[in-house]
């Protein structure tokens, strides 16, 4: 009787349906062959709900998140402490107010506003800017982190608005996100400022004050602008970015949150609520607080 080939001893191995499954190749065990099939991959592991992490962020299981009445009530008196809420960084037009906001990533209000009062004097629009050029940029901003990058994205962006926009600051949130050096936050803080826009730009601040009150729960700022929006009562959401803002930046520290000054304490449900510090005694110690995964260039 003729032998096989090699080649018909493989296909006599192989299923007719080509799923692999048959007799075993000369020269491989069954069991092998049954091993190999038998492992699975190892599932993947989810990362913790947001309250989950919150929870081990404070040691605790984290209260639920308020009402819509209390939500109300919160907004309401915040507003009542800060009818008219503006901004701290100082700027002249949404230009102005564009390159501010893009100089503010990982940077304060304050050493951006010491910044450019010696920039914006003589570069307040797109053209003079481009005039200036990225060395004259880059002088001007050195006090402040990262400024090689920012004299770029200010040059890169000027030109765009030049040469697209003719010169004006186009108020629509996906073009602006389309800029060197402007991200979602940013766009977000322009054309709630400038345009008038009810956006929330969450940045760590919001964030924080979300989980501590907590209004929402999520794993970073994105993830808290999506579920937050939608909860803000509608009479407060074009200033609701500000209030927020500087609750966090003012009242409700990161390290030390003033809880006995807070106009919404009572309606708060962090439960490491601080004390007022008595006259001569240290102030109260940090409490447990909780920041977002990753805070995106504004």
């Amino acid at each position: 009787m003729r032998s096989k080939s090699p080649e018909e001893t493989v296909a006599d191995a192989a299923p007719a349906d080509g799923s692999g499954e048959g007799r075993p190749v000369r020269g491989r065990s069954a069991s092998a062959a049954t091993a190999k099939k038998a492992s699975k991959p190892k599932p993947r592991t989810s990362k913790p709900k947001p309250a989950a992490k919150f929870a081990g962020a404070i040691g605790r299981k984290p209260p639920r998140p308020v009402d819509a009445e209390t939500r109300r009530e919160i907004f309401r008196r915040l507003a009542a402490a800060d009818p008219d809420p503006r901004s701290d960084l100082e700027y002249t037009n949404p230009f102005t107010l564009l390159v501010a906001v893009v100089l503010s990533a990982q940077a304060t209000d304050a050493g951006v506003n010491k910044a450019t009062r010696g920039l914006f004097p003589v570069a307040d629009t797109p053209a003079a800017m481009l005039a200036l050029g990225e060395e004259g940029v880059r002088e001007r901003i050195k006090t402040i982190g990262l400024f090689n990058a920012k004299a770029k994205n200010v040059i890169a962006l000027s030109r765009i608005l030049v040469e697209e926009h003719g010169g004006a600051v186009p108020a629509d949130r996906s073009v602006l996100e389309t800029l060197p050096g402007v991200g979602r936050k940013t766009a977000a803080v322009v054309m709630n400022v400038a345009f008038g826009e009810p956006t929330l730009a969450v940045d760590t601040h919001i964030f924080r004050v979300s989980h501590r009150i907590p209004l929402a729960y999520g794993r970073d700022t994105d993830a808290i602008e999506a579920a937050l929006t939608p909860l803000v009562p509608e009479p407060y959401r074009r200033n609701a970015h500000h209030w927020l803002i500087l609750h966090g930046r003012y009242v409700c520290k990161a390290r030390k949150p003033e809880c006995w000054r807070c106009a919404i304490a009572d309606l708060c449900r962090f439960p490491d609520k601080t004390p007022a510090p008595k006259p001569g005694k240290a102030k109260p110690g940090a409490a447990p607080t909780i920041e977002p995964e990753e805070d995106p260039s504004p």
